[in-house]
């Protein structure tokens, strides 16, 4: 039989000739065995020791470290089953102590804390409690004391000598489940309760702005955790709704999916209309928002004069916010329409490949519903790696310091509160305190917790990248099987989603381990590098700032080039059962052979895809920033009243993204197979009756006209 250029490999298989024609050759291979076995062991392996990571995680640690706060003696307040069941709230002696650099050394106070059942509402001192004729105040008093305290005759001297109460209280307020003074500000004085001063309870007037320097110390993440508050109480309040916008999304995407099964050249030029209308109109609402806020006070602010706010509104009353907004829609407008004239004729192309795939993914409906088991074993991945995050962090022991408000030897010693008292250290030191300062530890288990917390990360990231894997070998074994059937769908196998499943865990486990591996240990070096210039951020070391940005710009690139080559490997993978290696340097050199069809095809439907995508995110995501912003007048008392109507907007357009993604991820990776299907079969076939075409005649017409025969006279003339 007549050999040609572009239909044979060489007899010693050089890297980067085509393939030689085989006459047996059926597709997806299926009499194959195991590949990359080595690393089949090395992942099982490292599976079990990351089951013992989570077995001994779970062993030493306690989530409540992070839920609950922690009085001086490492007690929970607040938890079920102990003492401190019924006091939920954190309360400090002397909460101007806080005010002490030590605070931001230690992440503790040098004060006394204790949980108590409420905060205090009213100014005292101990003294004034004392020296009072009505029991009530003094027992009113006790309930911020140590729990030992039960001596009320004791002297008040020797009482605030111990530190069994404070010397003062004062209004507070709960926060994030300590006690704060409640400040606030009248005319610009700062206040708490209705008073400017108060007695420290040792005979001085002090400044309650000491309180507010020591309330600021006491939390330094306090803003933020109002912040997380509040975000918090918006999901409570709106959480049926965002779900009911992913339901619209999920909807609309599977609407969208299977027209584009039945009408996809109408669905892909209906897309390409829609998608420039929606940014038509997002340039004319943002146009119109600029033009109503001229002449309105405050509006003219400048983005960099405002600074950053947390409430995100006041962003959407300048100006210049709704100009930069104009301008972005503009851009994108812009070079999507003149993508779309430039690349017009190449769109045609890509619409059959499109409607190739339409009719493999109707041949395999299951496919559609494949991302769901995609996304539930991504979903376990993600909720071992952080519990058992959450458990590495809280498995240290409570370590106690001796805090001193005079000089002392031995501040920031390690103490233990059982022998304390009777140590050298309060003979030395009459005011020293042994406090709970953190959670640490000194044994072996403890000096190791940063490696099992790495191990953990790659871990996650090895484990999350087989899964996508996994996902991809099984679709584009199926898609692959459909391509190969000579005689579409009767030459297909009966169930060809689960047989190809079942041909990757088989055969190609080790395969799957072998690229999620390398993948994982360049996304691992990226992390680490993202680590490195977070803490470079405050140093003055310009050289190094420019290595670590030359060195994070090299690794995202070489993420997306491994990400490109294993995906295209995974698919020669599921065509011919060969190993990692071998199949990322055949479907390379597959690809570069036909690098101006990968360029001009391939990558016209992955932004046909891309404006799929965009159209279903824009349309629900508008839906719902006039629901949430109560522009619709039909359901405008329907939108709960939110704190920040972004977080529940921006939540359902990050959603309907996820799910329009694993929707158009189907059809992604049925092009994707397809396109090496049609390159593979080009170079084994001619379209000969002795070497006829696996492509269907639909494909062929428009894939092959004008653009095979200049291939064949010039493989005549070579």
């Amino acid at each position: 039989m007549e050999e040609r250029a572009a239909g044979r490999r060489d007899p010693d298989g050089a890297y980067g000739t085509p393939q030689k024609y085989d006459p047996t050759f059926k597709g997806p291979i299926y009499d194959r065995g195991c590949t990359d076995i080595i690393c089949c062991i090395l992942l099982v392996i490292a599976i079990v020791g990351y089951v013992v990571v989570g077995v001994v995680a779970w062993t030493h640690g306690d989530p409540r470290k992070v839920i609950y706060p922690t009085d001086s003696r490492g007690q929970f307040c607040g938890q079920q089953g102990t003492p401190n069941e019924k006091k939920p709230f954190l309360f400090y002696f002397d909460i101007v102590k806080c005010a002490s650099p030590l605070v931001l050394l230690e992440f503790q106070c040098p004060t006394t804390q204790i949980c108590v059942s409420k905060c205090p509402d009213r100014y005292q001192t101990y003294l004034s409690a004392y020296g009072s004729r009505t029991p009530s105040e003094l027992e009113y008093y006790r309930q911020f004391c140590v729990p030992e305290f039960k001596n009320l005759q004791k002297a008040p001297i020797e009482v605030l000598k111990d530190k069994e109460c404070p010397a003062m209280i004062i209004p507070s307020t709960p926060l994030a489940r300590r006690c704060f003074p409640a400040i606030r500000a009248k005319k610009g004085v700062i206040m708490v309760g209705n008073e400017t001063t108060y007695d420290d309870g040792r005979g001085r007037r002090r400044n309650v702005t000491e309180l507010l320097e020591g309330a600021k110390k006491a939390n330094v993440v306090l803003e933020t955790r109002q912040l997380a508050m509040k975000i918090f109480e918006d999901y409570t309040v709106s959480w049926y709704w965002i779900i009911i916008g992913l339901v619209i999304a999920m909807v609309a995407s599977f609407i969208f999916i299977v027209l584009l099964r039945f009408l996809a050249g109408i669905m892909v030029w209906v897309m390409i209309v829609m998608v420039i209308l929606v940014l038509g109109y997002g340039i004319f609402h943002c146009y119109m928002e600029y033009a109503k806020l001229k002449g309105e006070a405050g509006s003219d602010v400048s983005l960099k004069d405002l600074g950053f706010q947390t409430d995100l509104r006041v962003y959407l009353h300048l100006r210049q916010t709704w100009l930069a907004f104009m301008i972005i829609l503009c851009i994108v407008e812009v070079v999507i329409i003149l993508l779309l004239i430039f690349l017009r004729k190449r769109i045609l192309i890509a619409i059959a490949l499109i409607k190739e795939a339409s009719r493999a993914v109707g041949h395999i409906m299951m496919s559609l519903l494949f991302p769901l088991c995609t996304f539930f074993l991504l979903c376990l991945c993600i909720a071992y790696w952080a519990s058992t995050a959450v458990f590495l962090s809280t498995s240290n022991e409570a370590i106690y310091k001796v805090f001193n408000e005079s000089a002392c030897q031995f501040s920031g010693q390690t103490c233990k509160p059982e022998t304390f008292n009777t140590s050298n250290v309060t003979k030395l030191c009459p005011d020293a305190q042994c406090l709970f300062a953190f959670y640490g530890g000194e044994t072996a288990y403890h000096k190791y917790l940063i490696v099992l917390q790495f191990f953990n990360v790659f871990m996650f990231f090895w484990l999350a990248n087989f899964v996508i894997a996994l996902g991809q070998v099984t679709l584009a074994g199926a898609f692959a099987s459909y391509y190969w059937a000579f005689k579409k769908p009767d030459d297909m196998p009966a169930f060809p989603l689960f047989s190809a499943f079942g041909r990757a865990l088989r055969y190609h486990t080790g395969s799957l381990a072998f690229g999620s591996l390398i993948l994982a240990i360049v996304q691992v070096i990226r992390v680490t590098l993202e680590y490195l210039d977070h803490r470079l951020k405050a140093a003055d070391n310009k050289f190094a700032k420019f290595l670590l940005s030359c060195l994070k710009c090299c690794f995202w690139c070489l993420e997306k080039f491994i990400k490109f080559l294993n995906r295209n490997a995974y698919i020669m993978i599921a065509v011919y059962g060969t190993n990692f290696c071998t199949s990322a340097r055949n479907a390379f050199f597959l690809l570069m052979r036909n690098i101006i069809r990968v360029a001009v095809l391939d990558k016209v439907t992955d932004f046909l895809f891309f404006l799929g995508k965009l159209l279903i995110v824009g349309s629900v995501g508008i839906l719902a920033f006039f629901f949430f912003t109560q522009r619709i007048k039909l359901v405008q008392d329907t939108a709960p009243p939110l704190n920040y109507y972004w977080v529940p907007i921006l939540t359902v357009i990050v959603g309907s993204y996820l799910i329009a993604h694993g929707f158009f991820s189907v059809y992604g990776m049925c092009v994707d197979t397809l396109f090496l299907c049609f390159c593979e079969d080009l170079e084994r076939n001619d379209g000969s009756p002795e070497r006829p075409y696996y492509m269907s005649p639909e494909l062929s017409e428009i894939l092959l006209k004008g653009n095979l025969e200049p291939s064949k006279s010039a493989d005549s003339q070579g």
